[in-house]
């Protein structure tokens, strides 16, 4: 699998990125494990990972996700070789108390004690892509639709702010290259800007949901990091599984759901914008799409997110060896125009439902 570059950074990531926000809560630590090896032996370079997984996040799995890599890590050093890792500082975390205390802001302190943090439960020296979360403002993002400048509070920490304490990791080795993550075209410019005027780390990616029932992404965005050389990494291309198809018999909380996957078994997933009925109406339609064009949705589904020139890495999420080797089988496959054209015709007819 070729690499290609993060924005103007100097990593070169493959275009398929192992997310592993499963690994703790749906994935034990041996599977995850077996997991974290596979991927290397596929030719995955590419690891994303956050300091509040597992998901859903809760006290007691916090910071699971980044110990149980660490400790697969500290078992085999020589993996590291092969591996760019991705990890993520929470933003503002009200009704999160067991993050900060569940502060309303973050601050530059904030981000310097959370990177060391996961530095050593990751049992690294160098983080190589340092990440905010989500925005220390309030922002359109998780499902909420409109911004409401009542919500914006000018007591929390300036993009410049949180940029200079960006820099000072990377300008103590601690980081290689500093990214965002939920963010709208307006933030972003913010940052390239607060680089440009202040000489600081210049934004290497922003880490967005992105696929068939949320392509928001093309709504300014994609502009925007084109302008800017900024990379997108998509998440939650299969949108929590209703594009594979595990849904479409009887829904995520029918007879027929499988137990074990996210909406099925945790109920704050189905109270978020994947457990729509109407992203699962849309949902259905791609997936009757794929098969009557001779494709698993699942394959339909990934092909569409690796074949975008939006999209400069993927980001797969799965629960066993088996959903790793199908999510990779589908690197290569092309879409027909006429599927596009398809596949265009259901966006219009039903938006993005999974905004």
């Amino acid at each position: 699998m070729k690499t290609v570059q993060l924005g103007t950074s100097e990593l070169h990531v493959t275009p398929i990125c192992l997310g592993t926000m499963t690994f703790g809560e749906q994935v034990n630590e041996a599977d995850s494990h077996a997991i974290l090896d596979h991927a290397i032996d596929r030719g995955i370079n590419f690891f994303d990972t956050a300091e509040i997984y597992s998901v859903p996040t809760k006290s007691e799995t916090f910071n699971l996700t980044e110990n149980i890599i660490g400790r697969w890590l500290h078992q085999h050093p020589s993996r590291r070789d092969n591996m760019l890792i991705a990890t993520k500082v929470a933003g503002p975390s009200r009704g999160m108390p067991w993050v900060r205390g569940g502060s309303a802001n973050l601050t530059a302190q904030d981000i310097e004690a959370a990177c060391h943090q996961s530095l050593k439960r990751l049992h690294i020296e160098c983080i190589d892509l340092y990440q905010l979360h989500w925005p220390v403002r309030h922002v359109p993002a998780f499902g909420i639709r409109d911004f409401d400048p009542k919500m914006l509070d000018a007591s929390t920490s300036s993009i410049h702010v949180q940029l200079e304490a960006l820099g000072q990791l990377v300008k103590a080795g601690k980081v290689r290259a500093v990214g965002l993550s939920n963010e709208t075209p307006y933030g972003l410019g913010e940052f390239i800007k607060m680089s440009e005027q202040h000489g600081l780390p210049r934004v290497a990616s922003v880490q967005n949901p992105y696929g068939l029932v949320n392509r928001l992404v093309e709504n300014a965005l994609d502009e925007s990091l084109y302008h800017y050389q900024v990379a997108l990494l998509a998440y939650s291309p299969l949108a929590f599984g209703l594009l594979t198809g595990k849904y479409d018999a009887s829904g995520t909380t029918g007879p027929t759901a499988p137990q074990d996957a996210r909406i099925a078994k945790f109920e704050s997933v189905r109270q978020q914008r994947w457990g729509r009925e109407s992203a699962l109406v849309a949902a259905r339609l791609y997936n009757a799409l794929a098969r009557d064009q001779g494709m698993t949705p699942t394959q339909m589904a990934l092909a569409f997110c690796y074949t975008k020139w939006q999209v400069t890495s993927t980001i797969i999420g799965v629960t066993s060896l088996a959903q790793l080797d199908e999510n990779c089988d589908a690197w290569g496959t092309t879409l027909s125009p006429d599927t596009l054209k398809a596949i265009d015709a259901i966006r219009a007819a039903h938006k993005d439902p999974a905004y």
